[in-house]
């Protein structure tokens, strides 16, 4: 873990960052990740998250997934937190990949419960805890009923806050008011990143959001949680969100990885296409994607290298 990150609490916005192939799909491009991580720190993001489901790491070998941390740590260089995704449908697996990550030198780990299994909210608890007892770094729990199967409800997430590390959730239900139910249960043993609801969760005491949209819109994302964070700012928050929302609505439900790459490609940052079995965007999904990205006057925006 970073010493500069070691004892700052996580706030702002935080990206679930894809991960760039090579045209034909077989290897990381470790050239177009540096430049991203680069570039996702000078327009402002407050932190990282590579192998997320973003980042498509069920479709990655574990040594393609130790590259990337490997990478996004080391060009980050403790300017910003770096979480890594370490969700895993086996508890010894979720283990031992979050004990990789922190070896790696990451700032801590956000964790989807296993996908498959369906676990019982005893056997939550207990993976949870094992993994919790495995590390010495920060535990962000990931609540996603539409891609785990499980729901981690505020009552559920108010146990796991007993598990000395974990401290923070990123809640990507459609439903608001899980933000000020898990706040009111917890309390300050548990902090609410969004992960769909961004700026409508801002207002009920989320402080932070896990963005989809700021792989492409970095600059953007991070502005809304600071314009959030002071009342004062929220005429000015409003007016921003609803700018970026035709963006951040092209790249929800299943659209969420295909529609990111095109978005970087089109502003100058190729980073290839998904591994089957997802599919490129569709063509008038990419039409679409790239007359939003003209509208914010973003074509390739992206600095290419010197």
């Amino acid at each position: 873990m970073s010493q500069q990150n070691k004892q700052k609490p996580w706030r702002g916005t935080y990206t679930v960052l894809i991960t760039p192939f090579t045209a034909d799909g077989r290897k990381v491009d470790e050239i177009a990740l540096r430049r991203l991580v680069d570039w996702q720190i000078e327009q402002g993001i407050h932190g990282l998250i590579p192998l997320g489901s973003t980042g498509e790491f069920l479709s990655m070998t574990l040594g393609e997934q130790e590259q990337v941390i490997e990478i996004c740590v080391k060009q980050a260089a403790g300017r910003v937190p770096v979480l890594i995704g370490t969700g895993a449908e086996w508890t010894d697996e979720a283990v031992m990949k979050a004990q990789l990550a922190e070896k790696m030198g990451a700032d801590g780990v956000m964790v989807i419960p296993p996908y498959y299994s369906t676990p019982t909210p005893d056997e939550l608890f207990e993976h949870y805890k094992k993994i919790g007892e495995a590390v010495s770094f920060p535990i962000m729990i990931y609540n996603n009923p539409a891609t785990s199967n499980v729901d981690m409800t505020p009552e559920i997430v108010a146990r796991l806050a007993q598990i000395d590390n974990v401290r923070y959730i990123k809640e990507s239900t459609l439903e608001v008011t899980r933000v000020r139910d898990i706040i009111e249960l917890c309390g300050d043993k548990m902090t609410v990143f969004a992960g769909i609801l961004g700026y409508e969760s801002f207002w009920l005491g989320a402080q932070g959001w896990v963005a989809v949209c700021s792989n492409f819109l970095p600059k953007q994302s991070a502005q809304l949680f600071e314009l959030a964070a002071d009342e004062k700012n929220q005429p000015a928050a409003l007016a921003l969100y609803r700018q970026i929302l035709p963006l951040v609505k092209m790249v929800g439900g299943h659209r969420y990885v295909a529609a990111s790459k095109v978005a970087l490609d089109y502003m100058g940052l190729p980073v290839g296409t998904p591994r089957p079995p997802r599919l490129p965007l569709p063509h008038e999904d990419t039409i679409e994607t790239k007359r939003l990205l003209d509208a914010l006057h973003l074509k390739n925006s992206i600095p290419r290298p010197q």
